[in-house]
């Protein structure tokens, strides 16, 4: 309840502040501009495993249905950016809508982003936005094209795509970026019910050169009710590196802690680390490799279906090619093994799991 009171005053000082600034600066130093976007993701997917549903498989949530075109995810988005204050409306639907937002209630599923802003100094290098945004954690977002590969990493799936609440970001120089969040939980639009306790995150980004940044961002909070408090602490480590002209290399890896039961002293830890080696062949043609690894032994974030809980290693290889900027065509397969049993197949669990997929994305 505090968190909800202390969100709608900082709302209301941002709105009596863009009030201000549109009546008596806007005019004198820079107009407001308004830009409309969008995106679309399409694609195939041919899980080889022939699983019960034409839902994939539960840990992932993104081009997730098996042998049936799809929309993965389509988006209007409209911007309002003026050097002093900003804002972000956009509106989504697609299968990540569907099984991201599964927990949130009716038109909040729909919204993809719903954000304002505001400079604090006159530098403005210094900035406070509230509302609905990405998540400031990992290196893929729900923004297929902006990632090296198609699918998403197992790591990625399984921590925050959007957050709720507000942050506070400070630019003091080219080379670094640094942020404090307060949210509602852990990828979440609407507090958990019976949850009074608000989540903190913070950001920091370090950018030496043009071909390295390095990355670390953290989440601090529970994703429980009162009644069963058990406080959550997650960092996510990742750098991303341009070695030659043709070739990137991205490093990451997510490591979290979670108490056993409220006030308790002993932890459940997860952790995921992934490898991605990026070659441009030409201006239109780009390949992708990635390894990757992740352990749940106790079904922190991925259910337990297993005594041992979740152990998978993936390897995956993607092609892209790109016409012109705003067009991406892509295919990859993606083969992903665990040491039980759980993922679905048409007749029985499988250890294994293999798949082929394409998309088409666009940008307008």
């Amino acid at each position: 309840m505090i968190f909800k009171k202390t969100l709608n005053v900082i709302l209301l000082i941002f709105f009596f502040k863009v009030a201000v600034f549109a009546q008596n600066e806007a005019t004198i130093t820079q107009k407001p501009k308004i830009n409309l976007s969008g995106f679309l993701d399409a694609y195939y997917v041919y899980d080889f495993n022939q699983p019960t549903t034409i839902k994939r498989q539960s840990f992932l949530f993104n081009h997730n249905r098996h042998n049936q075109p799809n929309l993965n995810l389509g988006i209007v988005k409209l911007n309002l950016d003026h050097q002093k204050y900003r804002a972000n409306l956009a509106l989504h639907a697609g299968t990540y809508s569907k099984d991201n937002y599964a927990s949130e209630p009716g038109i909040l599923k729909n919204i993809f982003e719903a954000n304002v802003g505001f400079s604090l100094n006159k530098e403005h290098n210094l900035w406070l936005d509230a509302g609905i945004f990405a998540s400031h954690i990992g290196f893929e977002s729900a923004i297929s094209s902006d990632n090296w590969t198609m699918t998403r990493s197992i790591l990625a799936e399984n921590s925050p795509y959007f957050l709720s609440g507000a942050k506070l970001t400070y630019n003091p120089n080219e080379k670094w970026k640094i942020g404090l969040l307060i949210l509602n939980g852990w990828q979440r639009i609407q507090p958990l019910k019976g949850n009074s306790l608000p989540s903190f995150g913070t950001q920091m980004s370090y950018t030496p050169t043009n071909n390295i940044s390095l990355n670390w961002n953290t989440f601090i909070g529970t994703d429980d009710p009162d009644l069963d408090r058990r406080m959550r602490y997650f960092n996510n480590f990742y750098g991303q590196f341009k070695l030659t002209e043709k070739f990137g290399l991205i490093a990451g890896f997510d490591v979290g802690a979670q108490q056993t039961s409220k006030k308790s002293s002993t932890y459940n830890f997860w952790f995921s680390p992934v490898l991605i080696g990026q070659y441009v062949i030409d201006k239109q043609w780009k390949t992708a490799l990635r390894a990757e690894y992740y352990q749940d032994e106790n079904g922190v974030i991925i259910s337990r279906s297993t005594l041992n809980g979740f152990r998978t290693s993936g390897l995956s290889l993607n092609l892209d090619y790109s016409p012109v900027s705003s067009l991406l065509f892509r295919i990859e397969g993606r083969w992903m093994n665990g040491d039980h049993h759980f993922f679905d197949a048409q007749y029985s669990p499988s250890n294994n799991n293999l798949m082929v997929g394409t998309s088409v994305a666009y940008k307008f």
